[in-house]
Protein backbone atom coordinates (compact mmCIF):
# COMPACT_ATOMS: atom_id res chain seq x y z
CA UNK A 1 0.00 0.00 0.00
CA UNK A 2 1.30 3.43 -0.91
CA UNK A 3 1.10 6.39 1.45
CA UNK A 4 0.20 9.39 -0.70
CA UNK A 5 0.47 11.70 2.34
CA UNK A 6 -2.89 13.27 1.52
CA UNK A 7 -3.01 15.14 4.84
CA UNK A 8 0.24 16.93 3.90
CA UNK A 9 -1.30 17.87 0.55
CA UNK A 10 -4.44 19.19 2.25
CA UNK A 11 -2.35 21.25 4.68
CA UNK A 12 -0.32 22.75 1.82
CA UNK A 13 -3.46 23.61 -0.18
CA UNK A 14 -4.99 25.34 2.84
CA UNK A 15 -1.78 27.23 3.70
CA UNK A 16 -1.43 28.50 0.13
CA UNK A 17 -5.18 29.12 -0.21
CA UNK A 18 -5.00 27.34 -3.57
CA UNK A 19 -8.24 27.22 -5.53
CA UNK A 20 -7.11 25.20 -8.59
CA UNK A 21 -4.77 22.28 -7.94
CA UNK A 22 -3.22 20.00 -10.54
CA UNK A 23 -2.21 16.48 -9.49
CA UNK A 24 0.42 14.49 -11.39
CA UNK A 25 0.85 10.78 -10.76
CA UNK A 26 3.28 8.27 -12.25
CA UNK A 27 1.52 5.57 -14.28
CA UNK A 28 1.60 3.07 -11.42
CA UNK A 29 -0.34 5.38 -9.09
CA UNK A 30 -2.91 6.78 -11.53
CA UNK A 31 -5.43 4.21 -10.29
CA UNK A 32 -5.41 6.07 -6.92
CA UNK A 33 -6.09 9.48 -8.49
CA UNK A 34 -9.88 9.55 -8.12
CA UNK A 35 -9.66 8.59 -4.46
CA UNK A 36 -7.13 11.38 -3.85
CA UNK A 37 -9.33 13.94 -5.63
CA UNK A 38 -12.39 12.96 -3.60
CA UNK A 39 -10.59 13.36 -0.28
CA UNK A 40 -8.84 16.62 -1.22
CA UNK A 41 -11.97 18.28 -2.60
CA UNK A 42 -14.01 17.17 0.41
CA UNK A 43 -11.49 18.65 2.87
CA UNK A 44 -10.53 21.86 1.02
CA UNK A 45 -12.12 24.58 -1.10
CA UNK A 46 -9.93 23.63 -4.06
CA UNK A 47 -10.98 22.29 -7.45
CA UNK A 48 -8.65 19.42 -8.31
CA UNK A 49 -7.58 18.48 -11.84
CA UNK A 50 -5.73 15.27 -12.67
CA UNK A 51 -2.99 15.35 -15.30
CA UNK A 52 -3.17 12.05 -17.17
CA UNK A 53 -0.36 12.90 -19.58
CA UNK A 54 3.16 11.67 -19.12
CA UNK A 55 5.36 13.07 -16.38
CA UNK A 56 9.12 12.61 -16.33
CA UNK A 57 9.93 14.39 -13.08
CA UNK A 58 9.77 17.72 -11.31
CA UNK A 59 10.98 19.67 -14.35
CA UNK A 60 8.25 18.20 -16.59
CA UNK A 61 5.38 20.57 -15.86
CA UNK A 62 2.46 20.65 -18.28
CA UNK A 63 2.20 23.66 -20.57
CA UNK A 64 -0.66 26.08 -19.97
CA UNK A 65 -0.79 26.04 -16.18
CA UNK A 66 -1.40 29.79 -16.16
CA UNK A 67 -4.18 29.49 -18.77
CA UNK A 68 -5.85 26.80 -16.65
CA UNK A 69 -5.53 29.01 -13.56
CA UNK A 70 -3.52 26.44 -11.62
CA UNK A 71 -2.37 27.72 -8.21
CA UNK A 72 -0.50 24.61 -7.11
CA UNK A 73 0.97 21.47 -8.71
CA UNK A 74 1.39 18.33 -6.64
CA UNK A 75 3.53 15.53 -8.08
CA UNK A 76 3.84 12.04 -6.66
CA UNK A 77 6.56 9.53 -7.32
CA UNK A 78 9.48 11.93 -7.64
CA UNK A 79 12.22 13.02 -5.30
CA UNK A 80 12.22 16.56 -3.98
CA UNK A 81 13.66 18.94 -6.57
CA UNK A 82 16.80 20.58 -5.16
CA UNK A 83 18.68 23.34 -6.88
CA UNK A 84 22.37 22.89 -6.34
CA UNK A 85 25.35 24.41 -8.07
CA UNK A 86 27.92 21.77 -8.88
Amino acid sequence: MYNLEIEKVIKEIKERKAKQVLLQFPDGLKNKSNEAVDIIERKTDAKVIIWFGSCFGACDLPLGLDVMGIDLVIQWGHNRFNKEIW
